[in-house]
């Protein structure tokens, strides 16, 4: 096998040259009967439409030239033949599945294929209620180590950050490393790191132990949309990626509720040791039940073993042909979701809508307290009952991704398969609004004299929105950035767990300086103004993204239309990941 490989181009992490693009065709070029992934210049980084997109594909980790087809499609002698070197013989052979293959995850069992999905998404709860459900009693925590409330509130908010930084890392060392490694370790660490946590004798052991569970917890909520594309074929997802988006939102719903009546029966410290039961189950389950997903890692493996086997060293896969250390990749993977945050205006006005939203379901934790405990003297327990409008209200949306999701296959249609970016923000173009009417309606129901219903239901339509407003920002950053996507969701993850981890800790001051009406208000303005996001998109954001280094602006399209119908990729290949929930 040679040393590298003549074609190969390394992305640089900047240029300060003018951006140049190379426009190539979005017909995927054919080498011995194999689909070649489109290439384009590194000259530029400005995106060019892949057809066949997947943001879970090692992009990052594999350089532009890389044959994707080897993780996409199968072959009946299980491997790709690669180019023919100078004395006629093939310089290496790319392992991939074979028909019916029944080491590729999408030919398991569909009951089987439902077992890990239903592991992965409780496991995906189970992150997102740890989060939670210590903020059931925070001034249990006040009161025994004698601190102020701000200090007891940074046990969530140093939890909230460790979910941005653990994506950083995580993400690219599952691309290497494959998924199962990556849960077995963070999830034991996780589980380990809770008991210092449940029996500290002091805040400084909490917070830090806390911080470690923050950032270990980060990594299954990072790859648990990926494992369930591992697992489903495109028109399979649907429902398995609609479980899994209302993980997210329904743990942080459900935390106060179980914390709140066992905090009041036996304390916080047992906040902690219920995460513990629930996080070393879902370890157990999801290590030693859940085998490894991630087609790469899968082939790589196989061709080790052939290449063992038979004592030939061509039997490869694209990760063995691709020569650059770890590290060079790894600084790619650190600095281009930040090149994207502050340099795109997409990236940073999408991030930060996402942000106003994740730091308003952190700050309902203080706010919901402060209405129904202080205003109107409720147990935590009791108080915790007032979450589960928001989980219906979650429940409801993911229900309703069907139609939003047959609704965009038509607009594919009538787009000949090549929709513009944009069209993605319809969906939050309609649900921007429920988030500010709730929050209306909680702001001016939220007086001790009136019923408990009034706060109650204000969480039904926020969290109606949160789905809809969440599955369309991803998929309107992939759709912008094709392969620079994972870096594009990296960056928005990062701001607006920062984002969320602060909110926590000036909540009970806003409320107590603008009284508790005023306070929630001012959180309905901001939603409101944020309403015109998706709104200057969907009039500029076709401009904005051909002015942009990065992003896929539809230059190429034309290619598209030119090239005869019968070199254009058929409606499945259209159709990609394009549903409404297949992009984690």
């Amino acid at each position: 096998m040679p040393e590298t490989r003549a074609d190969t181009t390394f992305a640089p992490i900047a240029t300060t040259q003018e951006p140049t693009t190379t426009h190539v065709s979005l017909q995927h070029a054919t080498t011995n009967g194999s689909q070649i992934h489109p290439v384009h210049t590194h000259a530029s980084h400005k995106a060019a439409r892949d057809p066949n997109l997947d943001v879970n594909l090692p992009y990052r980790t594999l350089t532009a030239n890389a044959n994707l087809a080897e993780y996409t499609t199968t072959a009946p002698s299980g491997e790709i033949p690669g180019p023919i070197a100078g004395d006629g013989k093939r310089e290496y052979k790319l392992v991939t599945f074979t028909p019916n293959d029944p080491e590729n995850p999408k030919n398991w069992s569909k009951a089987y294929k439902w077992y890990c999905t239903m592991v992965v998404a409780v496991t995906c709860f189970v992150v997102a209620f740890a989060s939670s459900v210590i903020t059931a009693d925070i001034a249990g925590v006040e009161r025994e180590f004698n601190v102020s409330e701000e200090i007891g509130l940074v046990s969530i908010s140093i939890f909230v950050v460790g979910f941005g930084l653990g994506p950083m890392v995580f993400a690219p060392l599952s691309e290497v490393l494959g998924r199962r490694k990556i849960y077995a370790t963070t999830l034991l660490l996780a589980v380990i790191f809770i008991i210092p946590c449940a029996v500290a004798p002091n805040i400084e052991t909490l917070l830090i132990c806390r911080a470690i569970d923050g950032i270990a917890f980060s990594a299954p909520m990072t790859l648990v949309g990926g494992t369930l594309a591992d697992l489903w074929r495109t028109e399979e997802r649907g429902v398995p990626m609609a479980a899994f988006s209302a993980a997210p939102f329904i743990g942080p719903a459900i935390g106060p509720l179980v914390g709140g009546f066992l905090s009041d029966a036996a304390g916080w410290r047992w906040l902690y040791w219920i995460q513990l039961i629930f996080a070393g189950v879902v370890y157990i389950l999801i290590t030693f039940t859940v085998p490894e997903t991630y087609a790469p890692t899968i082939l790589a493996r196989r061709a080790r073993k052939l290449r063992e086997s038979t004592g030939e060293s061509e039997h490869v896969t694209e990760q063995d042909l691709d020569l650059r250390p770890f590290s060079e990749r790894l600084r790619i993977f650190l600095i281009r979701p930040f090149q994207l945050l502050f340099g795109e205006l997409i990236v940073f006005l999408v991030s930060l809508y996402m942000s106003v939203l994740y730091g308003l379901l952190y700050m309902f934790f203080v706010a919901y307290p402060i209405i129904y405990q202080g205003g109107k003297g409720y147990s935590a327990g009791t108080t915790g009952l007032m979450f589960i409008p928001i989980a219906i209200g979650v429940l409801c949306s993911a229900a309703c991704a069907p139609l939003v999701n047959k609704h965009y296959l038509k607009l594919c249609a009538k787009h000949n398969g090549s929709p513009p970016a944009e069209v993605r923000l319809i969906p939050m173009m309609v649900s921007c609004w429920f988030i500010p009417i709730g929050l209306f309606i909680f702001a001016w129901t939220s007086y001790p004299r009136l019923s408990w219903a009034g706060p109650a239901i204000a969480g039904f339509p926020v969290g109606f929105g949160f789905i809809f407003l969440y599955n369309s920002a991803n998929n309107y950053l992939v759709d912008s950035y094709q392969h620079q996507a994972a870096s594009a969701l990296a960056a928005k993850t990062f701001l607006r767990s920062f984002w969320g981890a602060a909110v926590v800790l000036f909540t009970e001051q806003m409320y107590a300086r603008l009284g508790d009406q005023w306070a929630s208000t001012l959180l309905a303005f901001i939603a409101l103004a944020c309403c015109a996001i998706p709104y200057l998109f969907w009039v500029f954001g076709a401009r904005i993204r051909q002015r942009s280094r990065y992003a896929y602006s539809g230059d190429d399209e034309e290619t598209l239309k030119t090239e005869p119908a019968t070199q254009r990729a058929d409606s499945t290949e259209l159709q990609r990941a394009m549903s409404y929930l297949s992009n984690p």
